[in-house]
């Protein structure tokens, strides 16, 4: 029966989480996945067209195809992280292979019509890969009893405690789903004797650590993985010569998992608690939609000219966590709180801002060409919903604060010689935060190669981007940070075939 108890519980709890800046910063970012040969001239495909990831920065792109084409693309993806905190610096590398493009387009060509060329365009991309992971190991004056006393005061002692024939389990469970996330905080941290009440009474609200401690040596482990996909459907058109206009409606899928390991040593030799484990769980699953629209001129044989306009995206997403806690003074069947028992969330929403793009190429001919792409987005309009809620209205307004206008710069080129097409790009981008100390700017280049064999084209690409990012060890409650530089390496292979 007790499983069977637990497993009712699970279903019931349903109660508000606290979202923060960081989900919707997670889930407004587009990395410059896609084809190989886009990557290679790092994204700058605005005034360009005729590649399928194209069609994420312009979507009047797939009317220059001069003919119908299928195109799939699998990277290897490589992280190399250098997380610094305290005064220990610990590396990590992470690993991962994935398809993260596929998509074809249908050409249809009229001679006898101002339109010259209708394209039909379906495309997924993977815009954002969140296979990672960090260590981060040190020195700290701020112990986890700080997370659990940041909690826990103002609580009453009461509900803390597990009631008589209560499984510990369930009051974990109970008590999120009654008085919501921070008193289940404050629950785990009394029951793991981390924190304890100044009076023994179930109307006490204060509370003092049982953790005595100058600085305590933590190790932070945190592995992420999933992804954010983009299914596009995209319909262009070319108006007599020079004007390509087009449109596109994306899907978007949401998979994410995080899960957090934190070890704590270094109390004083005669401090109650001698140890501390806290892990967690995350996982993030929803569905989005957005729009794009966009125009390519040709203003002569050589030079062209695009604009789009991509609107928000409205995600709609679910969470679900699960914690587990020990100390040398916790309770006995603290171990049954595991990563099995579930706490489920209710719904919520999130809007990403929209963002303009002005783009410009030069063409020689069929000796190469140059391309650059300017992007404009105000990360201050971004928005967890529903706003009618109160923490999420007191975390926008945090958010229109701190955050703020982020352009981006894309420059791009191809020299041909015969078969072969030699590319490269170079991309940045400024930090979303007015304050650039806690995410720095991003940098990249890339390269590649491709060749052609007349009606078909394999392509690599290399691409490499840098940023230091100031990421805290918890979403709330306690503000430990590592300063984590962040490379990533890409290597990918595509192959394009014309019918």
């Amino acid at each position: 029966m007790k499983r069977i108890s637990t497993f009712i519980m699970v279903l019931a709890c349903t109660f508000a989480t606290a979202q923060t800046i960081d989900d919707v910063l997670r889930y407004s970012t587009e990395n410059i996945q896609g084809t190989a040969r886009f990557q290679a001239m790092g994204g700058a495909f605005g005034a360009l067209g005729g590649d399928l990831s194209a069609l994420n920065v312009n979507p009047a792109g797939s009317a220059v195809f001069n003919f119908s084409e299928l195109s799939v693309t699998g990277s290897n993806y490589h992280r190399n992280n250098d997380a610094l905190f305290g005064n220990s610096l610990r590396n990590t590398t992470d690993n991962s292979l994935e398809f993260n493009q596929i998509g074809g387009v249908l050409v249809f060509k009229s001679a006898n019509s101002p339109w010259q060329k209708l394209a039909l365009a379906f495309n997924y991309d993977m815009v954002q890969n969140f296979d990672d992971r960090f260590v981060a190991e040190g020195n700290t004056a701020l112990g986890i009893d700080n997370y659990f006393l940041n909690f826990a005061q103002g609580q009453a002692l009461g509900p803390l405690r597990v009631q008589q024939g209560e499984f510990i389990e369930d009051a974990y469970l109970d008590i999120g789903s009654s008085l919501g996330f921070g008193a289940q905080q404050a629950f785990l941290g009394f029951q793991a004797g981390i924190i304890e009440p100044t009076v023994n009474d179930d109307d006490n609200t204060s509370y003092f650590s049982n953790a005595e401690y100058n600085s305590v040596n933590q190790e932070y482990r945190q592995s992420t993985s999933g992804y954010n996909s983009k299914f596009t459907v995209n319909f262009a058109g070319q108006y007599q010569e020079n004007l390509y206009l087009g449109a596109s409606l994306n899907f978007h899928n949401i998979l994410y998992d995080r899960v957090t390991l934190m070890d704590e040593t270094g109390y004083d030799q005669d401090s109650p608690v001698q140890f501390t484990t806290f892990d967690n769980l995350l996982h993030t699953e929803g569905y989005g939609f957005s729009f794009s629209l966009g125009a390519i001129a040709k203003l002569n044989e050589s030079v062209r000219v695009g604009g789009s306009y991509q609107s928000p995206t409205w995600y709609e997403l679910t969470d679900d966590t699960s914690q587990r806690i020990n100390s040398s003074l916790a309770v006995s069947d603290i171990n049954f709180i595991d990563f099995g028992i579930v706490n489920l969330y209710e719904e919520y929403r999130i809007k990403t801002p929209g963002k303009l793009t002005g783009s410009v190429a030069i063409v020689f001919g069929q000796d190469g060409l140059l391309s650059f792409d300017y992007g404009y987005q105000d990360m201050s309009q971004a928005e967890l919903r529903p706003t009618s809620d109160p923490n999420f209205s007191s975390e926008n307004d945090f958010i229109a604060d701190a955050l703020g206008v982020v352009n981006t710069y894309r420059l791009g080129g191809e020299f041909r010689i015969d078969e072969v097409s030699l590319r490269a790009g170079y991309r940045y981008e400024q930090s979303p935060y007015e304050n650039g100390e806690i995410i720095g700017d991003l940098n990249g280049f890339s390269g590649g190669i491709g060749y052609s064999f007349g009606g078909s084209r394999l392509d690599l690409a290399f691409s490499r981007t840098e940023q230091d990012v100031n990421t805290f060890l918890f979403d709330s409650g306690i503000n430990s940070a590592a300063m984590i530089n962040r490379i990533n390496t890409n290597i990918s292979l595509g192959y394009t075939v014309k019918f």
